[in-house]
């Protein structure tokens, strides 16, 4: 079994045009020859990511998806720039080449960076790694630690500066995601009234320590080496970063976290193996994180909460383009469930949380 992550066929309507592409890209790649072999990675739901084998070497191409999209959302020319910049402090990034604005290429700008090949985990723990709870536990606190090592980086060092405002960044992300959310609304949503009020009325101070912020920093969002799995040799998706506080962060990666005593329909949320045994609980996540990163959390329920909102309007915003017709990828049709269950989820917190 070949257990580094392997592309597949295109998807309907999401092909792109080789005869196209390729010129442009061996003008501003030297090097390449012949005629790109062109598929598709399967994972993500936002933007679209493509592998494009040519006989020298692997590149992977990155587009918005076809349809609806937030204003200020799947900015290419801004995630290439923070590949760019950001390589030269956290050394889990991939190269980037090249980012083309002439949407006449393949309907849309994109940006084109070196193929990091590894291993990137999904639901469960391919038996073929062998990882005994020992081990799951070593790559947990691994991946952790990436994190921690991520919000530890000076983003002025490393001319990312003007990557975003870190004053009010706990308010705006509340507010903001409210505002998201009711335009991504569709008539069988759920509201998020109580949920929303509750993150209003506890909204804690910024943390002092701003940060580079990933938001969307989850297992299927990092490369371990085939070689040695313990060691994570990459991290992808940066379209969301930004400047801001690193709980907030960590409240996005535990949205994401299902741990092994989550009740079954918690259970079918779950995309990574986070319920293994000797990964992590979500409190001894966040224990392990405050005791590496130096930072006290004495509020986490906020943090969750928050990173389940979120969730969920990114999980709507997704159903809202398969609602309206805007893609034909049926992955997204049961992503109204999703929402509905990270309410309850969400709920659940607040009625057990102490703030």
């Amino acid at each position: 079994m070949v257990l580094t992550d392997q592309p597949t066929g295109i998807r309907p309507g999401e092909e792109l045009d080789a005869q196209l592409l390729d010129p442009y890209l061996k003008q501003h790649i030297p090097g390449l020859t012949g005629q790109p072999a062109i598929s598709q990675f399967p994972g993500g739901a936002s933007n679209l990511t493509y592998l494009l084998h040519y006989p020298e070497r692997d590149l992977v191409l990155r587009r918005p998806p076809f349809g609806h999209k937030a204003r200020t959302a799947h900015d290419m020319g801004r995630e290439f720039g923070i590949l760019q910049r950001l390589g030269s402090a956290y050394p889990y990034c991939p190269k980037a080449f090249v980012h083309c604005t002439d949407a006449q290429l393949i309907g849309a700008e994109f940006y084109v960076m070196e193929r990091v090949n590894g291993i990137i985990l999904r639901a469960d723990l391919p038996p073929e790694l062998g990882l005994d709870a020992e081990r799951a536990q070593t790559l947990c606190k691994s991946f952790i630690d990436r994190l921690v090592q991520l919000h530890r980086v000076d983003y002025h060092a490393c001319g990312l500066g003007d990557l975003g405002k870190p004053q009010g960044y706990v308010a705006r992300q509340i507010s903001g995601w409210s505002q998201r959310y009711e335009q991504a609304l569709t008539p069988d949503a759920p509201q998020w009234h109580a949920v929303r009020q509750w993150l209003e009325q506890h909204m804690p101070a910024d943390s002092p320590r701003s940060a580079i912020v990933h938001n969307d920093y989850r297992f299927d969002n990092v490369i371990l080496d085939p070689e040695n799995p313990m060691n994570i040799i990459g991290v992808l998706d940066w379209e969301l970063t930004t400047l801001g506080d690193p709980l907030m962060d960590l409240g996005n990666t535990l949205a994401y976290w299902i741990e092994a005593s989550d009740p079954a329909p918690v259970q079918l949320t779950r995309r990574q193996p986070s319920n293994a045994p000797g990964m992590l609980t979500r409190q001894a996540f966040v224990d392990y994180y405050a005791e590496q990163s130096g930072i006290v959390i004495d509020n986490h329920d906020f943090y969750y909460t928050y990173g389940l909102f979120r969730l969920a309007g990114i999980v709507q915003q997704i159903y809202y383009r398969y609602f309206h017709g805007q893609t034909r990828d049926k992955r997204f049709a049961p992503f109204i469930h999703m929402n509905r269950l990270l309410e309850q989820m969400s709920l659940n917190v607040i009625k057990h949380s102490s703030l």
